[in-house]
């Protein structure tokens, strides 16, 4: 079983940057990593993810170049790097694991076995 917890989110201005972790209680290194989000009266969408090894990522196309996924196995927690933040970046960032396919940084949320309670990110205009 696998426990997955966000923090580093906030209030910050448009223009801001934000940095979130996720820690994991349980092994992760053999796990895909993901972070969604949900807004508000939306549906949870795909931000980034990251391979078990770290090689290979994926970003939503929505926020590419203002994002950067990492992860440290070590640590058991993968990060991301928030830049540019935009008011429509307000939303629940969540954490995510899936132990299949895990060479492959899944954008699909379905995928993903494990979640974490999510941090909220509020940009304000």
């Amino acid at each position: 079983q696998v426990q997955l917890v966000e923090s580093g989110g906030g209030l910050v201005q448009a223009g801001g940057s934000l940095s979130l972790s996720c820690a994991a209680a349980g092994g992760i290194s053999s796990y895909a990593l993901g972070w969604f989000r949900q807004a508000p009266g939306k549906e949870r969408e795909f931000v980034a993810a990251i391979a078990w090894s770290g090689r290979n990522t994926d970003y939503a196309d929505s926020m590419k170049g203002r994002l950067s996924i990492s992860r440290v196995n070590a640590k058991r927690s993968v990060y991301l790097q928030m830049n540019s933040l935009k008011p429509e970046d307000t939303a629940v960032y969540y954490c995510a694991g899936k132990g299949r396919s895990s060479w492959y940084p899944s954008p699909n949320r379905d995928e993903y076995d494990y979640w974490g309670q999510g941090t909220q990110v509020t940009v304000s205009s």
